[in-house]
């Protein structure tokens, strides 16, 4: 039954555009602010504005720049590590943690909220696989 249920955010977030920063895509009143699935919606926003060029719309390490780029972005479907150092290697970026020094820092750039969601994003990302297009 949460499969279903974290499928059914995954989908939503993927028909959601690439919003302008400051845009407002989901009504404040359709979801908790403080919910799991608030942060998994907010998460995938901050994904789709920041990673996807890199990592693709289905987190494979396939999307656009991916093939600019030797190693190739992480497949983050399957990607083994926990939160902690996923929040590391987005605060820090790469280079950081003996990793590619392609994969920027975000640290400066997202607030602490934008760094949690996102990385909400990707539990569910890394339990569900993301959905097509």
């Amino acid at each position: 039954m949460r499969l279903k249920a974290s499928m059914r955010v995954l989908a939503a977030v993927a028909a959601l555009p690439v919003l302008a920063a400051g845009a407002d895509p989901v009504p404040a009143s359709s979801l908790p602010r403080d919910s799991g699935d608030a942060a998994v919606v907010r998460g995938g926003i901050v994904y789709r504005t920041y990673c996807v060029l890199c990592h693709g719309a289905a987190g494979k390490g396939d999307g656009r720049a991916a093939r600019m780029y030797t190693p190739r972005p992480a497949n983050l479907t399957i990607s083994p590590f926990n939160d902690a150092y996923k929040e590391m290697i987005i605060r820090g970026g790469g280079a950081s943690v003996g990793r590619s020094s392609f994969m920027p820092p975000w640290g400066d750039e997202l607030t602490d909220e934008q760094i949690q969601d996102l990385i909400a994003f990707l539990r569910e990302l890394r339990k569900t696989g993301a959905p097509a297009g």
